[in-house]
């Protein structure tokens, strides 16, 4: 008599439920062919690494073939002298974006070479995340037309409801919710034998009926049953990765962003660089975080991310780990999320906190603070930071809109050479009506003329003091103007 745990198996290859993904054919034929190297690139739970083991099986390879992980540092060594050995057989890298650089490396030149003397006894295949393909040749760009690279994607909705149709004919019974299911599984094999396991427990189902038996599940009652257990198991991941090596809830949330965005992704992984264009609000947060390394850091600092998700610095590709991470986050309340992390509000009508106006005698000034103002998460136009952008465009009508409307804040450094300069000039015209408004917050020089600036005091500002200590200064800047941006977002 067949067992509920047998027929959907939330672990291990299925017995009773394997669905041929759309790509297992062409997996079939590269397998098979000697020498040349197989790349299986896609998301997680798919069916990727269960395809490649039942091909194996089917060529009568099980004995003899080498399985290997990148998830595993006991298997490191093995990996890396690869390489060095002859007639390996078949070899099976999972996990391969998860090995350090320097195996990655000494692989691809490896593949390269099996390739080119046709060998039939060494043969490796290689599984890997979305971009895997991309990832290896970056370490060696003549690989190209050397290794097959399949790509799986997300399986099709008839293919899950294959799934489901083969468990309900081995255990001789009806899901009535199969059609809910095979949605909620969002292209995921692995997703579908968890709900379809769920709706059996919920169901008393727990092995093969003598009578076909229908059950009478929601699926909206299995839905938070297994959100309820998932949390306990991702929450404190997701409240991590949201929240990046320091809550700071005056800044942008990039972290938080980039997780809600990886969330709404239909192919389980974002290309960061594709989202900030899409979300050019967050350019400058998003963008910070990722050209500094901080998010990779964030990564590796925090092994039990690595589970969960994986960014490639290279490809820009940010994938999940984990197919019941990518449930729970789908499935999130995202502003009931934002708060129990942490975050008071995570929308923003403007594309930057703060644009900063300045002489260029007051650089070094204006350089400190805006680099402090990044480094708290704040988005701020600092124009030495954009010139890529502002290249062979019209200025003025570049920098026009950001002093009048899209930063919420416009910062005037207020220095001796402040009126002279043409730049300066243009600026403080753009944004001289939104003294009105509360919307410019001067910063006056202690070294400039006394009386030059005499109709700005009439609103609140800073003194900047030159003879001071210039750290110390714009420390005590800096923690003004983030707590100045904290009040406007909980307002």
């Amino acid at each position: 008599m067949r067992r509920l745990e047998e027929v959907f198996k939330r672990s291990g290859i299925p017995t009773y439920t394997f669905v041929e993904p759309n790509e297992y054919k062409s997996l079939l034929i590269s397998i098979r062919t000697p020498g040349r190297g197989t790349i299986i690139e896609g998301p997680s739970g798919i069916g990727k690494t269960t395809s490649v083991l039942r091909i194996v099986e089917s060529l009568g390879e099980s004995e003899s073939a080498i399985v290997l992980s990148g998830r595993n540092p006991d298997d490191f060594d093995l990996i890396s002298v690869l390489p060095e050995m002859k007639d390996i057989g078949l070899v099976v890298l999972d996990d391969f974006h998860r090995l350090p650089e320097e195996i990655k490396c000494r692989l691809a030149d490896f593949i390269k070479l099996l390739a080119d003397k046709e060998d039939s006894k060494s043969k490796i295949v290689i599984i890997g995340i979305n971009k895997a393909g991309q990832s290896l040749i970056n370490y060696a760009s003549d690989l190209t037309g050397r290794i097959d690279t399949i790509s799986f994607e997300a399986n099709p909705i008839e293919k899950i409801e294959e799934l489901i149709c083969q468990g309900e004919e081995a255990l001789n019974i009806k899901i009535n919710i199969a059609d809910e299911i095979a949605s909620d599984s969002h292209g995921s094999f692995h997703l579908a034998q968890m709900l379809c396991h769920e709706c059996c427990i919920d169901a008393g189902y727990l092995e093969e009926k003598e009578h076909c038996e229908e059950t009478t599940s929601s699926i909206d009652v299995i839905r938070e049953r297994i959100l309820k257990e998932l949390d306990k198991t991702f929450f404190e991941k997701a409240s991590l990765f949201a929240t990046g090596p320091r809550l700071r809830k005056e800044g942008r949330a990039p972290y938080f962003y980039l997780l809600y965005w990886l969330a709404n992704s239909d192919e389980w992984s974002l290309n960061v660089n594709d989202a900030i264009k899409s979300n050019p609000d967050h350019r400058g947060s998003v963008g910070q975080i990722i050209e500094k390394g901080y998010l990779s850091d964030h990564l590796i600092r925090n092994s039990n991310l690595q589970d969960v998700v994986h960014f490639d610095q290279a490809t820009s590709e940010l994938s999940i780990e984990d197919p019941k991470f990518f449930y729970y986050i789908k499935n999130l309340l995202w502003s009931k999320f934002s708060e129990r992390v942490g975050y008071s509000s995570v929308e923003f009508d403007s594309k930057y906190d703060y644009a900063l106006s300045f002489a260029g005698a007051d650089r070094d000034v204006a350089e400190k603070i805006f680099q402090a103002l990044a480094e708290r998460e704040l988005s701020v136009f600092y124009d030495k930071n954009e010139q890529h952008r502002i290249l062979a465009t019209n200025i003025e009508d570049y920098l026009g809109p950001i002093y009048r409307s899209e930063a919420v804040f416009v910062v005037a450094f207020l220095g001796p050479d402040y009126p002279k300069r043409i730049w300066t000039k243009f600026e403080s015209e753009q944004f001289k009506q939104r003294f009105g408004d509360n919307a410019v917050i001067p910063i006056w020089f202690s070294n400039a003329p006394p009386g030059m600036f005499d109709e700005t005091t009439k609103y609140g500002g800073l003194t900047f003091y030159r003879d001071g200590n210039i750290d110390e200064e714009v420390a005590s800047i800096v923690d003004t103007l983030c707590a100045k941006i904290q009040e406007h977002k909980s307002a």
